[in-house]
């Protein structure tokens, strides 16, 4: 059994939480909590993430919502606690978010999620990518797989002149370099790197945008 040593308080909430979320701000506390309360019984986010959960996971995942506009689809692939999905349905009401998750448990709690907090414009469907059958003018994911691998899965999920938006980390440039290879496989039009959320976050989210034709 391993033995965490360390302070896991949950991290107070931060100033910019209150600018980013606007008038959902008390949903996206319900979601704090809920993450706090169930992440250790179901293994969404490990103990040692609780002093950065807003930092580091809610607002990190709320800011990519600017480059969604009202009235587009999103869906959010291997949505697992919900992230970035809830968080930028919170801070997009404006648009629909299908959160997709194939463990029984995750989706579970993410129906849950939607009940608890009255998510009007969140979804959730129990499956893997390739199950699901409809198509995006967005798809989102975070912390699923590799960009070659996640092309490969979101691809057929987005919408012709669609875009698939992916938080990846300081490798985002080596991540565009090994999925240029399929490129015109995948029909895919153009990659570029945005950071997002810079006006309220001291380490602004980084996205790979990739358009499709």
């Amino acid at each position: 059994m391993e033995i965490l040593e360390g302070d896991f308080t949950p991290e107070i909430e931060p100033a910019s939480a209150a600018q980013i979320f606007g008038a959902q701000i008390e949903q996206a506390r319900g979601y704090f909590k809920a993450l706090v309360r169930d992440s250790d019984l179901l293994g969404l986010l490990g103990p040692r993430e609780m002093p950065k959960l807003w930092t580091r996971h809610i607002l990190n995942s709320a800011v990519v919502a600017e480059l969604v506009a009202g009235g587009q689809t999103v869906a959010d692939v291997g949505s697992g606690a919900g992230l970035p999905g809830i968080p930028m349905a919170l801070a997009q009401p404006d648009a629909h978010f299908t959160l997709i998750e194939p463990m029984e448990r995750r989706s579970d709690w993410l129906k849950l999620m939607v009940d608890e907090l009255a998510l009007t414009n969140v979804t959730v469907k129990r499956a893997r990518a390739e199950e699901v059958g409809d198509v995006f003018d967005i798809v989102t994911a975070r912390a699923v797989s590799a960009l070659p691998n996640l092309l490969k899965m979101c691809v057929p999920l987005t919408k012709h002149g669609g875009e698939i938006i992916a938080l990846k980390g300081s490798k985002a440039a080596e991540e565009i370099e090994a999925s240029k290879k399929l490129q015109k496989k995948l029909g895919i039009e153009s990659f570029e790197i945005v950071k997002v959320g810079g006006q309220f976050l001291t380490d602004p989210t980084l996205v790979v945008r990739t358009k499709l034709v």
